[in-house]
């Protein structure tokens, strides 16, 4: 990371939902992923669909928490790479 002092510019931080979601079915059944959220109102233990592996195949799973206003600068993944929960069920 550069330095501001150093003469580097820090980029435009965010904030953003956050759910920890496991997966309830299909080849990654049991593993937990971090996934954007806009939906309002989501909760611990609403089941949701999301994009899975490199087809983004849409997927049934649980969320396990919610962190909000998380910083862009210490989101648990990389924004630009990170999913979004498609829809609550």
């Amino acid at each position: 990371m550069i330095h501001s002092m150093a003469g580097g510019r820090l980029g435009k931080v965010e904030y953003n939902d956050f759910a920890k979601v496991r997966i309830l079915e299909g080849e990654c059944q049991g593993s937990a992923f971090f996934y954007i959220t806009k939906i309002m109102g989501l909760k611990e233990g609403d089941e949701v669909l999301v994009p899975v592996g490199l087809s983004n195949t849409l997927t049934k799973g649980m969320v396990e928490r919610i962190d909000k206003n998380v910083s862009s600068q210490c989101s648990p993944v990389p924004v630009k790479r990170a999913k979004t929960v498609a829809k609550r069920l």
